[in-house]
């Protein structure tokens, strides 16, 4: 079974800036799409960064740049005044913008943004021009899906094409997301594929595995 891609849920196409975009034009896009950042690319669309709501909030922090920094200051906070100054997207954009392919599964985009602990991840195409962008809640939507939507997925894509169970063979229940599995199949390998399968269907937060097996093949193969 084929996970979802960064695709089916990233924001397309994507509002961007160039770096030479003024400061004040980067804060009224910001508040007038009512987005939280927007890359910066070059004339052929390759990302150079990201301008945050973080990144034009140090002018405000360190008054224009205008307040000092002590020389025993952490570099992030130096980094932050010296962004202060900045008139341009170029000049208080964060780099290098975290990137992440459109055909990339989502529990990949997942991945990153925790590992990176960032907000917001920037899609790109195969030749690298940004498309989009995929965002923390965009990834958390997932977990929104309705219920029979849930099940209906997990019997056609899990039990009926990704195993080739007959209908009937097991039973399928969700409730808030938690998948209840019940019945019969020949192998035990093949009970704990449809634990592992369902499990990865997007929206499931749980699976309650009471399928029963007749022949243990997993001691035989040294599972």
């Amino acid at each position: 079974m084929r996970e979802p891609t960064v695709a089916s849920v990233m924001t397309s196409p994507a509002i961007t800036v160039g770096p030479d975009s003024a400061f004040k034009d980067v804060v009224a896009l910001l508040a007038g799409k009512k987005i939280s950042a927007v890359p910066v690319v070059d004339e052929s669309g390759h990302p150079l960064g990201v301008v945050s709501e973080a990144d034009v909030m140090a002018k405000q922090e360190f008054h224009g740049g205008n307040d000092t920094t002590p020389w025993w200051s952490r570099p992030r906070r130096r980094t932050r005044r010296h962004k202060a100054l900045g008139v341009t997207a170029a000049e208080v954009m964060t780099t290098p913008a975290i990137t992440i392919g459109a055909e990339e599964p989502v529990t990949r985009a997942a991945r990153h943004l925790a590992d990176k602990r960032v907000r917001r991840l920037v899609v790109i195409d195969p030749d690298g021009v940004v498309i989009g962008v995929v965002a923390r809640h965009d990834v958390l939507g997932m977990f929104l899906r309705e219920d029979p939507a849930i099940q209906d997925d997990i019997e056609e894509l899990v039990l009926r094409k990704g195993m080739w169970v007959i209908p009937g063979t097991v039973t399928v229940a969700v409730a808030d997301g938690v998948a209840t599995l019940e019945g019969t199949l020949e192998h035990r390998s093949a009970v704990q594929v449809a634990e592992h399968l369902t499990s990865a269907v997007p929206g499931v937060v749980g699976v309650h595995n009471n399928l029963r097996y007749t022949v243990d093949d997993t001691t035989a193969a040294g599972l």
